[in-house]
């Protein structure tokens, strides 16, 4: 198995569109033309990871945080990032990245750690935007529903919970082909009438030209007419943080106590308690502090995050419980989310979940 057949599988699980535009995601190190001997799913890519990998014969680092995020001018071995890259490329081990296309998802990062808590009822906190486009095209009514299933079964017509999605409008087209035309109905150099079905389906944006390739692959007309939108919709299974319900509420003490034991925290900051019964929960795995207003409007009674500064604690204004668990606690079973999913979809192929520790925080 090559390493790009890997890949095929990363991305089902977190699609690299679904990144965020900041990120850097997807293959960073290596080639995806190398046989893949093995692979070592990681947190981070340091350099004890990458040597991990070299012992137990890994040539595939598959990590949540990529190791190449900013620019990068000289690989020297001046700091943890160039030796972890240096390493990986005298040992030829390929390094992957997952990031925010997992944080995106709505089975990803965060459903991981709303899952952890036992929430239920759960949906997205801040829903992606400028991620989806509709195709309307036309066609006659004994091609149309070729042309339907087609794109269905490309991608479009999925809205929340619902698949093969579309509206269909009866109409009449006209036209006329020139001496180089070829039409299907009518003859060259006359004007043709035909009734028309217009058909609309929405689709995410990455898929666009899988949706064009289907479109031309199973039209009739030698000259397929459409219009592709951008919608300003907000895609409600794709986005940032996840927001969910206890089926008991809690106390707020009794509440962080239960989240430091389930998440494995060795401590957790908090905002002032208010007194308030906690019930519904917001949650956004990693740095998270921009959301602290989604939460509140929301409703959420509490908001799980990382990397709080001092004065962002002011920002739960009383309206709700504020926690930072911790970076590396909010995004624990990541990784053992990322192995469980490669060994069902890869059999009897080494995927293995590395035993090293990369959390740089420690706690007296």
């Amino acid at each position: 198995m090559k390493i790009k057949d890997i890949i095929s599988v990363l991305e089902e699980m977190a699609p690299l569109a679904y990144a965020e535009d900041f990120d850097n995601v997807g293959l960073l190190v290596g080639n995806s033309e190398t046989e893949s001997t093995g692979v070592l799913v990681c947190h981070d890519a340091l350099e004890n990871v990458i040597e991990e990998a070299i012992t137990k014969n890994c040539n595939l680092v598959v990590c949540f945080h990529p190791i190449l995020f900013s620019g990068i001018k000289k690989i020297t071995g001046k700091n943890y990032v160039e030796r972890a890259i240096l390493k990986a490329i005298k040992n030829d081990i390929a390094i992957y990245a997952v990031h925010t296309a997992l944080d995106n998802h709505s089975q990803g990062v965060n459903k991981i750690f709303c899952d952890a808590l036992g929430l239920v009822n759960t949906k997205i906190l801040i829903p992606k935007q400028n991620f989806i486009q509709k195709l309307v095209t036309y066609t006659v009514p004994e091609n149309a529903q070729k042309v339907r299933q087609a794109l269905f079964d490309a991608g479009a017509g999925t809205i929340g919970n619902y698949e093969n999605c579309s509206f269909n409008s009866n109409g009449t087209g006209t036209y006329k082909g020139n001496s180089e035309s070829n039409p299907v109905i009518g003859e060259r150099h006359e004007l043709t009438e035909t009734e028309e079905i217009k058909i609309e389906v929405t689709f995410e944006k990455h898929l666009q030209s899988k949706i064009l390739k289907t479109l031309f692959a199973n039209h009739i007309y030698e000259e397929v007419a459409y219009e592709i939108y951008d919608l300003q919709n907000q895609h409600q299974n794709i986005g940032l943080g996840m927001i969910g319900e206890f089926e008991t509420e809690m106390d707020e003490k009794d509440f962080l106590l239960f989240v430091k034991n389930k998440m494995t925290a060795d401590g957790i900051r908090h905002s002032a308690f208010l007194g308030k019964k906690i019930k519904r929960i917001a949650v956004l795995g990693g740095s998270g502090s921009f959301a602290i207003k989604n939460a509140i409007m929301a409703g959420a009674d509490a908001f799980l995050t990382s990397d709080l500064k001092y004065h962002q604690f002011y920002e739960a204004e009383n309206q709700l419980l504020l926690a930072d668990i911790g970076h590396f606690e909010s995004e624990r079973y990541t990784k053992n989310y990322i192995v469980d999913y490669l060994q069902k979809k890869i059999l009897n192929f080494a995927i293995i979940l590395s035993e090293e520790n990369t959390n740089p925080v420690k706690y007296l």
